[in-house]
């Protein structure tokens, strides 16, 4: 088996970083957390997630992350699977986030996109079949 265990992401301010995946994922809650140094830099790291899936955010970020509409090398974003797209779309734009709707696909997919406090894009896709074919036709 092989399966995507976490994302660790460095950002400027956990609890600003917080709010945002607070906002999208209610269900989850603190893991772990603790203090560190990461080559000589003082950091907190926090565990945010559910028992198989995690967001490890570390605070030792110093700079921007890249532009997303440029094309340097880097992350360009990350997505989520969700059956409650609206919802998950209203607890972000009540927490003060500004989404995107993507362009989707009629009768197969919707998504929305949207910025964390740090940058970081994040999509959130709804799909409406569970055929798999029809899900991958882009």
């Amino acid at each position: 088996m092989l399966y995507l265990e976490h994302l660790n992401l460095v950002v400027k301010d956990i609890p600003r970083a917080l709010a945002f995946y607070q906002a999208a994922f209610p269900h989850w809650h603190i893991r772990g957390e603790g203090h560190s140094t990461w080559h000589g830099k003082p950091r907190r790291w926090l565990h945010f997630g559910d028992d198989y899936l995690y967001l490890a955010l570390s605070d030792h970020g110093d700079s921007d992350i890249r532009d997303n509409s440029g094309y340097q090398v880097g992350l360009s974003h990350f997505a989520f699977v969700t059956d409650e797209l609206a919802k998950v779309t209203q607890r972000l734009k009540a927490a003060g986030f500004i989404g995107e709707q993507g362009d989707g696909t009629s009768g197969i997919r919707n998504n929305t996109y949207f910025v964390d406090a740090d940058g970081y894009e994040i999509e959130f896709v709804e799909y409406l079949t569970e055929v798999v074919a029809k899900r991958n036709d882009y």
